[in-house]
């Protein structure tokens, strides 16, 4: 399946884009996330440490064992804090 996968925050000063399209069979956000750490070493610093990302699945806050199934995005962002 294709996803359009989005980088926000300091996820995205890691991996070096906003935004990207990718082909994957990953069924889970889990699954995904070891995808992309496995492709560069960028991806990997970013992915590093999952309990600081956050994930949601076309616009809807997500855990990591969420299927990805009829997903059309998958965000990525680090945690939000209120002002």
């Amino acid at each position: 399946m294709k996803l359009d996968v989005v980088y926000f925050a300091w996820v995205r000063e890691r991996i070096g884009v906003p935004r990207e399209t990718v082909e994957t069979d990953a069924p889970t956000v889990r699954d995904l996330v070891a995808e992309l750490s496995a492709r560069e070493e960028r991806f990997a610093a970013a992915f590093a440490d999952m309990e600081v990302v956050k994930a949601a699945i076309d616009q809807e806050l997500v855990d990591l064992d969420a299927p990805l199934a009829n997903a059309r995005e998958v965000a990525f962002f680090p945690p939000m804090t209120g002002g």
